[in-house]
């Protein structure tokens, strides 16, 4: 089943998800329990067997209730889901979406390639392990949502200087 998540569930209708995504049942009831516990809007959900862990894309403006005190919400939802939760907040333009689950590392540019491929250039070369992540966590992360939402591929992660 095919469905625009914001027109079936929430009544809104925005630009800025016309792709259509598949969400399935395990999905719908993750992003249920957030709400419940939370009282935050999450746009998506993406279960991350690899990982181990439930991505949520939350709604822009939301981000501080789904969070909660001090981390408060997630650490509730990891414990009553079993799994690991990360949350990155949505954003209209894939250069603030990139900035956002990259986050807190810097990003100095994101460039498309010849092939549509973006390359994301980071400020400082000590933000490379952020980005990457443990076992390449981070960088999985990025590449699912991308090319969820744009349905584009996430080329290469540098680093913009050498000694930063």
């Amino acid at each position: 089943m095919r469905i625009n998540f914001f027109n079936d569930i929430y009544g809104e209708r925005t630009e800025s998800c016309e792709m259509e995504r598949t969400i399935g049942f395990k999905e719908r009831r993750y992003i249920e329990e957030l709400r419940i516990l939370t009282k935050s809007t999450a746009i998506d959900c993406v279960i991350d067997e690899r990982f181990d862990r439930i991505i949520y894309v939350i709604r822009p403006g939301d981000m501080g209730l789904a969070i909660g005190k001090k981390g408060e919400n997630i650490r509730r939802m990891e414990k009553v889901l079993g799994k690991k939760i990360e949350m990155v907040e949505y954003s209209e333009s894939p250069d603030g979406f990139i900035a956002n689950i990259f986050r807190p590392a810097l990003i100095a540019s994101v460039k498309r390639d010849e092939s549509g491929r973006m390359s994301v250039v980071l400020q400082k070369r000590s933000d490379l392990g952020i980005a990457i992540g443990k076992g390449g966590a981070n960088a999985e992360k990025a590449r699912l949502l991308f090319r969820r939402f744009f349905g584009s591929e996430l080329g290469e992660i540098l680093s913009a200087g050498d000694g930063q």
